[in-house]
């Protein structure tokens, strides 16, 4: 319980601040590897046991997933701060008030995405070029995935509502489960193993809808007999409903990140859709590339978070001297960290995507795809830390507005014109960095030149 009782004890001033961050941000990051972990043991199950086409089918589907719930990531992110800075100030009513809203809000927001994605995924699927040969099996995915969000979006607000009180041990917890549980089921379905259905490539969308909806069963159980603050009790019930004044705060951090996420959903889109020119053995790349970026992307995004948390924490115990603090402590880590994954990657990138790629072409293009890009995420860490901690003061716009900028502005242009060069589909890969440049001066600029300056105050 070493990350609960960091967040929740006084922090010891003469003690160098990156302990506590560090100690709050283990469980944090292996929580978000093993989220990753997952989607890579269903990425080899089916490379291996379907073939190329199943995993160039379910990567045509990632981008519009994302697209479909960053709004409601967003509103969770949102949530999150507003639960931080309660829990700061110990007010664990006002926790409840705010958890309670954002469920109430989420679900109903989940419910018509997953009602408008399941009916619309074929129109999608043809408007991003998706190749002919994989349409039918990224459509059949699709369909059962849409229809699941309601589960996944319960469990994604329950543990960022977790982290947001300073909690990371149990959603770390939580997701060993279901990752133990996707990865024994996924394979079942696939084989038929004890006389279950085989399902093909639908073996994966089914088996995480199985794992999730245990997982947050058993997370709510556990919660109610621990007595959390969070736990999904009497009390609980009286508060899912929708508050005007907490939905406002909510939205009002929540939509420009969730925008930020669809703006980043959407490029990504855009830039699938230069890659799917290239055929399906490009777009098999690019879904094994974005396994492994996503090992070394995920710790910078929960380094961002723990700094948003950390911030948040501390605006509403009224100690505003702490947030340098948080800033520096959260850039050194990230560059320690980050350094130490991505130079591993560069040692081990032919392993790694033959986890994925059996192909030897299909394995050279991801190589050389993957050299481009790894370096630009130390960056991206940087970034994040300083966007995270402008979020837990509620400054969401001008953060947001930057980022969008830089992925609109440099990353799909410069993939598009890029690729219509001799430079080809490496070309697309270049834009990566290019973006995650500007994006840090652009965030620098605006955290130093402005935000220090400006009067911070509690939100709740």
């Amino acid at each position: 319980m070493a990350a609960r009782a960091a967040a929740r004890q006084p922090i010891d001033d003469s003690k160098p601040l990156w302990r506590y961050l560090a100690a709050f941000l283990i469980p944090l990051m292996l929580s978000n590897i093993l989220q990753a972990a997952s989607g890579t043991l269903n990425s080899i199950f089916l490379g291996r046991l379907i073939g190329v086409h199943a995993l160039a089918a379910v990567s045509s589907f990632f981008p519009i997933l994302f697209f479909l719930i960053s709004f409601l990531i967003g509103l969770s992110s949102g949530s999150s701060v507003l639960i931080g800075q309660a829990f700061g100030a110990r007010d664990n009513a006002m926790v409840k008030k705010i958890a309670g809203t954002t469920l109430t809000l989420g679900v109903l927001l989940g419910a018509l995405v997953a009602i408008v994605g399941a009916f619309g995924a074929h129109q999608i699927l043809l408007l991003l070029g998706t190749p002919v040969d994989i349409l039918p099996q990224a459509e059949q995915y699709s369909k059962i995935v849409f229809f699941s969000l309601p589960v996944f979006f319960m469990y994604l607000v329950y543990t960022t509502f977790l982290r947001g009180t300073g909690d990371t041990l149990t959603p770390f917890v939580s997701l060993i489960a279901a990752t133990l549980l996707s990865a024994l089921a996924t394979p079942a379905l696939i084989l038929g193993w004890l006389g279950l259905p085989k399902l093909d490539i639908n073996s994966a969308a089914v088996a995480s809808i199985f794992a999730n909806l245990t997982t947050l069963l058993g997370l709510i159980v556990y919660l109610n007999i621990r007595k959390h603050p969070l736990a999904f009790d009497a009390e609980m019930l009286r508060n899912l409903r929708l508050r005007r004044d907490i939905v406002t705060k909510v939205v009002k951090i929540g939509i420009p990140t969730g925008l930020q996420l669809v703006m980043v959903s959407l490029s990504e889109i855009a830039v699938l859709a230069f890659v799917n020119r290239f055929g399906s053995t490009a777009t098999a790349a690019y879904g094994a590339v974005n396994q492994v970026v996503s090992y070394v992307q995920f710790p910078a995004i929960s380094i961002g978070i723990a700094a948003s948390i950390f911030g948040a924490q501390s605006i509403g115990a009224g100690r505003l001297d702490r947030i340098p603090k948080v800033v520096r402590s959260g850039v050194v880590l990230n560059y320690v960290i980050g350094g130490t994954l991505i130079g591993l990657a560069y040692l081990l990138t032919t392993p790694l995507l033959s986890l994925f790629l059996t192909d030897a072409h299909t394995l050279d293009i991801a190589r050389s795809l993957l050299h481009i890009t790894l370096w630009g995420y130390l960056l991206f860490g940087n970034s994040a830390v300083l966007n995270g901690v402008m979020r837990s003061s509620g400054t969401v716009l001008w953060p947001t507005l930057l980022a969008v900028a830089s992925i609109w502005g440099i990353e799909v242009p410069v993939a598009w014109w890029l690729s219509q060069t001799s430079l080809g589909l490496t070309g697309v890969w270049i834009a990566y960095p290019a973006a995650f440049v500007v994006n840090l001066c652009l965030q620098s600029g605006y955290y130093f030149l402005f935000w220090r300056k400006k009067k911070i105050e509690r939100l709740v």
